[in-house]
């Protein structure tokens, strides 16, 4: 049994602490916050104790940390959790900055210490399915992918929505990391990226309650165009954008032999659909077993359940770093104009095996 502490206990933590108690062989045993009710109402929910950060840090019944602070503390919570001998898991982004983020995984991997951070919605039954579409061959050759992100706002649902408009979110940060961890797994990780970004209105008016009509001040652009060139060769469109009256969470792969439309890649289920070359009509494609849950926290659960057994986890610091630098460089190529050589590289994490027992990640 694996023992865990929560640092962050806002609106993902329940979802994180389900998928535990679910799987059974991860343990929560602390949680804190900086807002103490918080920390308490989360530790009632799944029988942990509430604690200080500086108490997680010391104490000796915790295997390791799973870091669901705001996006701009990541890089400092887990830092500290690896300077104390703790792994960490993290909810996305690795951090906002890529040599906060590369310093991350260098520290991991010098201490021995494991890393990983989310998305892990690959692991769900729907990017897993369309990863053995693609595998299988079904579609021919990959030579192109599109996929859009296309909302309004938080705004207009987000009660507090003032930090989806600074540095270190945006729709780049907050929804890209899920968009470009399905197109590195489904086609292999990128070489170049280049990019076009705009700050379509600098300030921005809230349409949620209860802060109805309040301004917001925008600090990161809010319409992000990314074209990724795959080592393999492919060539990914990623349209990431608040600015748009619709909402649209697409990705299509496009084959020499047929066309895969990929589900929302922040679900973990289907439907995942396939049009081969001369059909008018979509196929639906059946899901893969699950033998684990649906939900976020597999991703911490495998790489807990890799440590026992000493092969790599799947949601892994490269990932999340070479993910992390699709999207600064992103950014660099929209101010520079022009494409950009990437420093990381990574292999497709294994596919999840099919057959086994129930909440288990490999024989």
């Amino acid at each position: 049994m694996s023992r865990v502490a929560i640092v962050g206990c806002g609106v993902i933590s329940p979802a994180y602490t389900t998928t535990l108690a679910e799987l059974g062989n991860v343990e929560v045993v602390a949680c804190t916050d900086a807002i103490p009710e918080k920390a308490q109402e989360l530790a009632t929910a799944s029988g942990a104790r509430v604690a200080t950060f500086d108490e997680i840090l010391s104490a000796d019944d915790i295997d390791a940390l799973v870091n669901l602070t705001p996006p701009k503390a990541h890089a400092a919570v887990t830092r500290a959790g690896l300077e104390a001998g703790r792994a960490v898991f993290s909810e996305k982004p690795l951090g906002i900055d890529f040599d906060e983020g590369r310093d991350l995984v260098r520290l991991a991997n010098e201490s021995g210490l494991r890393l990983g951070c989310a998305p892990d919605t690959f692991l769900g039954a729907g990017l897993q399915t369309a990863r053995a579409v693609i595998d299988r061959g079904d579609i021919g050759v990959p030579v192109a992918a599109n996929a859009h992100m296309l909302q309004g706002g938080p705004e207009w649902w987000h009660p507090n929505p003032d930090f989806f408009y600074q540095h270190g979110a945006g729709p780049l940060f907050d929804m890209g990391p899920y968009y470009f961890t399905a197109l590195v797994q489904l086609l292999g990780p990128a070489r170049t990226v280049t990019g076009a970004a705009r700050i379509s209105r600098a300030k921005r008016m809230i349409n949620s309650e209860p802060r109805r009509g309040e301004e917001m001040d925008v600090e990161v652009p809010t319409h992000v165009v990314s074209v990724m060139e795959h080592a393999a060769g492919p060539i990914s469109t990623l349209v990431l954008s608040f600015d748009v009256l619709d909402w649209r969470n697409t990705i299509e792969i496009y084959g020499t032999e047929g066309i895969l439309s990929v589900p929302d890649p922040n679900t973990f289920d289907g439907p995942v659909r396939l049009r081969r070359a001369g059909e008018q009509e979509w196929t639906d494609v059946p899901l893969v077993e699950a033998n684990v849950p649906q939900s976020r926290g597999i991703g911490l659960a495998d790489m807990l359940w890799a440590q026992r057994t000493g092969r790599a986890h799947r949601a892994s610091a490269d990932l999340s770093l070479h993910v992390l630098e699709l999207m600064t460089e992103t950014l660099r190529a929209a101010e520079s104009g022009q494409r950009v050589n990437l420093s990381t590289t990574v292999e497709r994490a294994e596919p999840l095996p099919v057959g086994l027992a129930p909440n288990t990640f490999d024989d």
